[in-house]
């Protein structure tokens, strides 16, 4: 029954879990309000409020879970991919721990942890198993055979959905994180209003610029083309009128589209593989949009889904951990010589 303490800093929430034999028993965030004035994350910013919730949430993980720091068999961190200055603390203070306590460290990598946290809760998917892994820095179709064994078959080649998602929040004035936002008016609006093109990228890959030129065109011409010219450049209260009185609708456009060119991806991924058990994961997995078309897909190509819990999507402590319990049975164990890596390859 090993009890695993997860820390998880990659981005702008420090968090902490704490997992007993593959249960998890304790899950907290913190989250940095700071980088709302800003529109998007301050690295430095970021390092610094890690440094300050750290401790307190660790410490909350562990009296919730009933638990203390002796009594832990292994200590589970993200090594990678993300803000080098924010990893850097939680990897220090896991190195800290394992070191002062002589505990096994079990170093993890970030987006293989989003992929299985869809093993934290029943019902569980079965191996082989796809999943959409999408947030605002990935996104990308791996092909999971254990969870040890995972593949990326398809992946973006230039920007993220998630990124999409926070751009085209941006350009129609709502503030950061602005891809929640969409969600929330998509809900009022009609998806088919307006048009968007689907990218025509060969094979597996995804790419979300040429979507994010399109939209900023649009809403520049105030809803009469898609395309750059000089006699359909609104005025700037052009512009705003357009956006005010048809909020609902573009972002149900926008949401749909971005929604489809995700699950058009992942049918072909499914017919080439044959495998039918699908998943999705990430932050983006939270979108009410994805989240209902990928059950109304699965029902009409026979598919299993699975959707992690909301507070399982976006980053989390609980993932790290379930990820550091299948290591920990592994034997799959590093040293204090362990260096964080923003780029970290799978």
């Amino acid at each position: 029954m090993p009890l695993i303490l997860a820390i998880e800093s990659s981005c702008d929430e420090t968090a902490a879990s704490v997992c007993v034999d593959g249960k998890i028993i304790s899950n907290f965030i913190a989250n940095q309000k700071v980088h709302e004035q800003y529109g998007g994350v301050v690295p430095e910013l970021a390092s610094r409020a890690h440094m300050q919730n750290i401790v307190p949430v660790v410490d909350a993980a562990l009296q919730t879970a009933n638990c203390k720091l002796e009594t832990i068999d292994a200590i589970a961190f993200t090594r990678s991919p993300g803000l080098i200055g924010s990893l850097l603390v939680g990897a220090q203070f896991a190195k800290s721990l394992s070191l002062a306590l002589n505990k096994p460290l079990i170093a993890v990598h970030h987006m293989q942890a989003h992929v299985l946290a869809n093993l934290i809760a029943d019902p569980k998917p079965d191996f082989p198993f796809l999943c959409l892994t999408v947030s605002g820095g990935h996104t990308q179709i791996v092909l999971c055979e254990s969870p040890y064994k995972m593949k990326v078959i398809g992946e973006t080649i230039d920007d993220a959905a998630g990124e999409a998602f926070d751009k085209s929040a941006k350009l129609l004035g709502l503030p950061y994180p602005g891809g929640p936002l969409i969600d929330k008016y998509a809900k009022g609006g009609k998806a088919d209003r307006f048009k968007f093109p689907e990218p025509q990228i060969p094979g597996l890959d995804f790419s979300f610029s040429g979507l994010k030129t399109s939209i900023l065109y649009f809403l520049q011409n105030a809803g009469k083309s898609h395309i750059y010219k000089e006699e359909f450049m609104a005025t700037e209260e052009e512009k705003r009128k357009f956006i005010e009185n048809n909020l609902a609708d573009i972002c149900a456009s926008i949401q749909h589209r971005i929604v489809t060119i995700l699950l058009n991806k992942l049918k072909k991924a499914s017919i080439e593989t044959g495998i039918t058990d699908i998943c999705i994961a990430g932050g983006v997995s939270a979108n009410s949009g994805l989240r209902k078309g990928l059950e109304e897909t699965g029902k009409k190509y026979g598919w299993r889904t699975f959707i992690p819990a909301f507070e399982y999507c976006t980053d989390n402590a609980a993932m790290i951990a379930i990820t550091g319990y299948y290591k920990y049975l592994a034997g799959d164990f590093t040293d204090l010589s362990v260096n964080s890596s923003a780029r970290a390859e799978w």
